[in-house]
């Protein structure tokens, strides 16, 4: 019995337990599918590209496994009490996923790419503390209910987006925050009083915003206040007193509001403050003494106010003071000698003042390594900058600015104890003398501005031996004598001014070894002799100034100086070129422009006052292109005529075509009028559709000047694209015409449309290529609709691969005659692939005129050779049409435009554009900016130089690739190209 009645113990006790179990396990388990539901449902309003958040699986039964990425939880209750996700590059919205996580502490979704606004539940979340949502693209008013329900947030950081409307009049009743970072959003009004004086708060960053009205009295209850930023922002009035009653302050930027009156002196408490900013407001009187008391300042920034008077000694006292800005005030006299104690001083601006008196030597002896005292100048004439300098031998200062002042004297070989110095800009004083050799000492020196002074003598040829410059300004001095060739070892050299001296002697072919030159700028001196023709290989000029000397000869063909503008060529007598519209030998006439609108020339010029609005100039160009229009018309006449009278037995004879594929070049099966002898390079089957769809209208992709095109499908299925050449009584013989055929037949390049085969009778010729989906770049540019267009980098990528098919073309010896925009076609990657090429050689004689019937609707990319019968037709007629093509692709704008009463010259347009330096304007609108102007601007130079007038003065097409490359990836080839 006793036994039974322990087993019936034992079986309730075991019983209790498991009923323990079992509600413990419901207890937890439901709780912890909140948090993975919560996250789940948070995640599914995001978008993670980068796959971030992979590691939450809604399979998991809970989210505190360690799996999870970006989640905390607490081992004991297993509940996720953080979610940190900063920088995943999240998009989307803050979803009420989150309202599940009710044990949630701390929320961090900084810097991400979160839009739309917050909800108010959010910091209803009862044990929340943290909240940052920074650097996100949130936007609208933030609800007052936000802050409503508080108790338990301590941060809260809404930083850099974009919430609008007031500060929430709620975050002022939230006593427990200890940081709060409304800053860079555009909050306005005034700020709510509840900030002002809480107890609890150590950090508060309100700046980069609209808030405006004055900072009120009471701010001495936060007496926990550690820093504290409203810059940027529109706060008026004075800064009341209270501020130094909050001894832990150790911070303080009030720095461009509209805040006036004076300091504070209660701010002189503030022992353990490092940094204080009072820059850009209105403060005025003088720089207190008693700022010499706040001895913890690394800091100090008062420019940009109305402060007066002179920079106290006490200054002196602040021995941490590393950044001291007293510049844009009125400031006078000269600085204390007290200040010799600062010797943890780095930085020292005191410009823009009215300061006066020598430099004093202590700052050539301390630590500090920027110094900027420009712009100050008093009454009466300051000392030599340099004479305390003679025993100096090692020094810190990087930057020394004494632009803009009244120094005087002579620049001393004691220059060279500023062994460190990265910058110097003496301008704008009275210095003379000669510059001493001992700048060449300076070999971390970047920066040299010595213009406008009285500067004598020589340039030293020890100049190059500062050999990191990369600016040299010394204009509106009195130098003499040449330029020394040494700059040449300056090779990281871009901007070299020195107009208005007494220069003289030849500009040194050594500038043309700076390859980082971008501006230039040797006007009004008495240079002499002719420009070096090595500068034109100069790859980053962007000007060139050498008007006003006795520069002679013709200016240096390709590079920058094929658009050089009029003015930067100006008052050089014995200067010849376009640019000064002087003739020197071999200048050729402009290209043909015919305007098939009108029967009068539109050719520019002074108009007689007969004739009202209508011109016409008979100057040697319009002649030449009326002769030209009239053989060009004859020709076209005459090979109307021509074809009409074979074109039906053409159509015969195709008609009653039975082909035979060929394995190689060799076979020839018949060559009479009813059979005809197809030759496949590469051994491919017959045409599966047989001669009539040849023929036939519907397959016809279009038509040009050597004949219409047709698509057909071999026997494997592949289509290709069939040309039946329309010149069939000039086309050589069977033999000639195999001969060339089979030469272009071998040239094979990812960016030319492959030659396939050929067909032959002598009624009827076909040529066979491969078939090209994507249509013509002239379909792209002028007949997309809506948002189908070329971006930039389709077009720079059309540009490059057109540029490498004609280089190849003219290695293997091919001319291609014919470069417009509708024979370049774009495949189904986006490659451009080069059609009609070499089909001029089909032709019995090269003849200029009849060439140019035959290309005729290539009006705008022909190059003026063709107007000239003493110019020899060479690849440069290419070069002349694709830069013709390049600016067609920039600009969107076809080569010829012709207007109601005027004919716009696409070339003459992006020049002038050029010269007047609007050249962005001339960009296509489709690209809506979006374009990088590095790329753009170099593209369209390098245009404009190969439409050169002179054939020799366009780059040949392997240099324009190289060009081109390098124009997309700067940093390498410069060696190469320089």
């Amino acid at each position: 019995m006793l036994a039974f009645s322990n087993m019936r113990t034992i079986f309730f006790c075991l019983l209790f337990l498991l009923f323990v179990l079992v509600v413990a396990a419901t207890a937890v388990n439901p709780s912890l599918n909140d948090d993975v539901l919560g996250l789940i449902v948070f995640k599914a309003d995001l978008q993670d590209s980068n796959g971030k958040l992979a590691s939450w699986n809604e399979d998991d039964e809970s989210a505190c496994g360690g799996n999870w990425v970006g989640v905390k939880c607490n081992p004991r209750s297993n509940r996720v009490t953080e979610l940190n996700l900063d920088g995943f590059f999240l998009n989307g919205k803050i979803g009420r996923g989150l309202l599940r996580l009710q044990f949630l502490r701390k929320l961090s979704l900084s810097r991400n790419n979160l839009t739309g606004g917050i909800s108010p539940n959010i910091a209803r979340i009862d044990n929340l503390r943290v909240i940052d949502l920074s650097d996100n693209n949130l936007s609208g008013e933030v609800p007052d209910e936000f802050f409503k329900q508080c108790g338990s947030l301590r941060i809260v950081s809404l930083a850099r987006n974009k919430f609008s409307g007031k500060i929430p009049p709620s975050l002022g009743s939230c006593s427990a925050l200890a940081s709060i970072d409304l800053s860079f959003n555009m909050f306005s009004g005034s700020v709510p009083s509840g900030i002002w004086t809480s107890s609890g708060l150590r950090s508060l960053d309100l700046s980069g915003n609209l808030l405006e009205g004055e900072i009120p009295k009471g701010v001495d209850a936060m007496k926990n206040l550690r820093s504290i930023s409203l810059a940027k922002n529109q706060f008026s009035g004075e800064v009341p007193a209270g501020f130094g009653s909050c001894l832990l302050l150790r911070s303080i930027d009030f720095s461009d509001n509209s805040l006036s009156g004076s300091i504070p002196e209660d701010l002189k408490e503030l022992t353990l403050c490092s940094y204080l900013s009072l820059s850009g407001n209105s403060f005025s009187g003088e720089i207190p003494e008693w700022i010499g008391e706040m001895e913890g300042l690394q800091t100090l920034d008062l420019s940009r106010n109305g402060f007066s008077g002179q920079v106290p000694d006490s200054i002196g006292n602040l021995s941490s003071l590393k950044m001291l800005n007293f510049s844009a005030n009125g400031l006078t006299g000269n600085l204390p000698e007290s200040m010799v104690n600062l010797t943890n001083l780095l930085a020292l601006d005191v410009s823009q003042n009215s300061m006066s008196g020598a430099l004093p030597s202590w700052i050539f002896k301390s630590d500090v390594d920027k110094v900027l005292v420009s712009e100050n100048k008093p009454t009466g004439v300051m000392k030599s900058t340099f004479y305390s300098l003679a025993e100096v031998t090692i020094q810190s200062i990087q930057v020394l600015d004494l632009s803009d002042n009244t120094f005087s004297g002579e620049i001393t070989y004691a220059i060279a104890g500023l062994s460190s110095l990265h910058f110097l800009n003496l301008s704008n004083n009275s210095l003379g003398g000669p510059i001493p050799a001992a700048i060449g000492e300076l070999k971390t020196l970047e920066g040299l501005d010595l213009s406008c002074n009285n500067l004598s003598g020589l340039i030293p040829s020890e100049i190059g031996g500062a050999m990191s410059l990369k600016e040299l300004r010394l204009e509106r001095n009195s130098l003499v004598g040449k330029i020394p060739s040494s700059i040449e070892n300056c090779s990281s050299l871009s901007t070299l001014v020195l107009s208005q001296n007494r220069l003289s002697g030849p500009i040194p072919a050594a500038l043309a070894k700076l390859t980082n030159l971008q501006n230039v700028d040797l006007s009004l001196n008495s240079l002499t002799g002719n420009l070096p023709k090595q500068l034109a290989n100069l790859p980053n000029l962007h000007s060139f100034n050498l008007s006003h000397n006795n520069i002679q000869g013709e200016l240096p063909g390709g590079g920058f100086f094929n658009t050089i503008p009029t003015s930067s060529v100006a008052g050089n007598p014995s200067l010849c070129g376009a640019a000064v519209n002087k003739s020197c030998p071999a200048v050729l006439p402009k290209p043909i422009v015919l305007n098939p609108n009108t029967t009068t020339d539109s050719g520019s010029g002074s108009l007689p006052p007969t004739l009202g609005h209508k011109r016409i100039i008979l100057s040697i160009s319009a002649l030449i292109a009326i002769g030209a229009a009239a053989v060009i018309v004859i020709g076209v006449i005459g090979i109307t005529v021509l074809n009409l009278r074979v074109r039906s037995s053409a159509e015969r004879s195709a008609a009653a075509l039975t082909f035979s594929a060929g394995d190689d070049f060799s076979q020839s099966p018949t060559t009479d009028a009813n059979s005809g002898k197809l030759v496949m390079f590469s051994g491919e089957p017959e045409f599966s559709s047989g001669a009539h769809a040849l023929l036939n209208k519907d397959c016809e992709l279009g038509r040009g000047g050597f004949g219409a095109v047709y698509q057909t499908v071999l026997r494997d299925g592949r289509s290709v694209a069939i040309k039946k050449l329309t010149v069939s009584s000039l086309v050589k013989s069977q033999e000639d015409f195999e001969r060339e055929v089979k030469k272009l037949g071998k040239v094979r390049h990812q960016n030319l449309v492959e030659l396939e085969g050929y067909y032959w009778t002598p009624s009827l010729q076909l040529l066979i290529y491969e078939y090209v989906s994507g249509g013509s770049l002239y379909k792209h540019l002028h007949e997309g609709s809506g948002g189908n267009f070329l971006s930039w980098n389709e077009r720079f990528n059309v540009i490059l691969g057109t540029a490498k098919a004609l280089a190849h073309l003219h290695h293997s010896n091919v001319i291609h005659y014919n470069i417009k925009s509708t024979n370049v076609l774009i495949d189904s990657y986006g490659e451009p692939k080069v059609g009609d090429y070499g089909l001029a050689r089909l032709l019995p004689m090269l003849d200029r005129y009849v060439l140019s019937s035959k290309i005729q609707s290539a009006l705008g990319y022909m190059a003026p050779e063709f107007a000239c019968k003493t110019v020899k037709i060479t690849e440069k007629c290419d070069i002349y049409g694709f830069g013709v093509l390049v600016l067609e692709i920039v600009t969107g704008k076809r080569p010829v435009e012709y207007m109601e009463d005027d004919v716009v010259v696409l070339c003459d347009m992006v020049r002038g554009a050029l010269e007047e330096g609007r050249v962005e304007e001339c960009i296509d609108e489709k690209l809506q900016g979006k374009f990088p102007a590095e790329e753009a601007i170099p593209v369209m130079k390098l245009g404009l130089i190969c439409t050169s007038q002179v054939p020799s003065n366009r780059p040949d097409m392997g240099e324009v690739v190289n060009i081109l490359e390098l124009i997309r990836c700067p940093s390498e080839g410069q060696e190469e190209l320089g």
